[in-house]
């Protein structure tokens, strides 16, 4: 174990990883990341991830196309081949008030460059075969979207990270961070103390306990999140966009592998940190299915995935320095858009801990937002 490093990083996920690349390549020699397990144990391991701009507010879609952009360019920066398939994100609209609400998400989409837009049911079926154009009236569509491979974006980063000197340690838990004089002095983990001056929470749905160890309030809420896999399919199924129902949460999209991937945001699941995959959920995904995509309803898989998401009470991430202690820093609480948000956040990380400006004002991101708030997350997933 090293005794000392000028910047530590708590998690070795997907944000973490970026952090790291981002703040080596920016000539941050002495860089150290901390992680409990492996690299991409947590969410990041994830199968598939999703990645778009499509959102309702202009921080978030920036955040989004900024990523977009640097996961198409991730085999040369930093260089790693992470799977990239872009083939859009569907929203499926049922009903005329969902798509009042989307064509106004898709208008300030447009203004910041975003080629999204409201399509008819008849091109809804196109795009996506399974999908019974009876039974919506529009979609939402930005064919610029699509999805990549989580795991590999993680090893990617911390290669590169690795190769500019950054250093990983890993099984190795941090227990306590020191501070003294209302700034950082020193992170103690299983393996030994490491004497520093700069914390970065990285920590997923663990970050509310490594933000109170320096007193720092995360609020952060662990909330298992499953998908299943079908294994392949005969007939293989047709290249299709990743598809959401807006009304249910069911989503779906092809796995890479000649099967589809299924998910659905169960709004019977209550947050805490348990990641054992069971199929209760399916119940209600078969439910909407039959309405949506009945194609899909008596569908049998043959394996699943359970992980966290990291909520926070508007599920919205939580960004930006500790006011009250001096060399605390944070990116955590996604709700479920870590990935598809990693290669900003980790430039905005970077320029936050250099001084610089970052390209966008995370101001409204800032865990300050809580503060005498007593909100309580919800459990469904903001798809929006």
């Amino acid at each position: 174990m090293v005794h000392s490093a000028e910047v530590v990083i708590v998690g070795g996920g997907v944000v973490g990883a970026s952090i790291a690349f981002h703040l080596a390549e920016a000539g941050v020699r002495d860089v150290l990341v901390l992680e409990r397990d492996e690299p991409a144990s947590g969410s990041s391991g994830k199968p598939i991830g999703g990645i778009r701009a499509q959102f309702s507010d202009p921080l978030n879609i920036r955040l989004g196309q900024r990523s977009l952009e640097a996961w198409r360019a991730f085999t040369t920066r930093p260089g790693a081949d992470i799977g990239i398939e872009s083939v859009g994100y569907l929203f499926l609209l049922g009903n005329e008030a969902e798509v009042a609400t989307f064509q106004q998400a898709v208008d300030v989409q447009n203004e910041l460059g975003v080629r999204s837009r409201i399509i008819t049911p008849r091109e809804t079926h196109e795009l996506c075969p399974y999908v019974d154009p009876h039974s919506v009236v529009a979609a939402a569509y930005s064919p610029d979207d699509g999805y990549a491979l989580p795991k590999a974006a993680v090893h990617g980063y911390l290669r590169a990270a690795r190769r500019l000197g950054a250093t990983l340690r890993t099984h190795c838990t941090v227990t306590g961070i020191d501070v003294g004089g209302g700034r950082v002095r020193a992170v103690r983990t299983t393996s030994g103390t490491v004497r520093t001056s700069t914390v970065v929470c990285a920590a997923g749905p663990w970050s509310a306990a490594v933000g109170a160890m320096a007193g720092v309030e995360l609020p952060v809420t662990p909330l298992r999140r499953q998908i299943a896999l079908t294994g392949p399919l005969s007939p293989a199924p047709p290249r299709v966009p990743f598809t959401l129902d807006f009304d249910s949460t069911l989503y779906f999209h092809n796995d890479g592998a000649g099967g589809l991937v299924l998910g659905l945001s169960d709004p019977r699941q209550e947050p805490g940190f348990g990641r054992e995959f069971s199929q209760e959920w399916l119940e209600p995904f078969r439910e909407a299915a039959a309405r949506r995509a009945p194609a899909l309803a008596g569908l049998q898989v043959r394996s699943g995935w359970a992980g966290l998401y990291e909520m926070t009470p508007d599920r919205n991430a939580l960004i930006g320095r500790a006011g009250g202690v001096n060399g605390f820093l944070y990116a955590t609480g996604f709700s479920g858009h870590g990935f598809l948000q990693a290669p900003a956040v980790g430039e905005i990380v970077r320029d936050l801990y250099l001084d610089r400006t970052p390209f966008i004002d995370v101001g409204p991101l800032a865990a300050t937002r809580f503060e005498g708030h007593a909100a309580a997350v919800r459990p469904e997933a903001h798809i929006i």
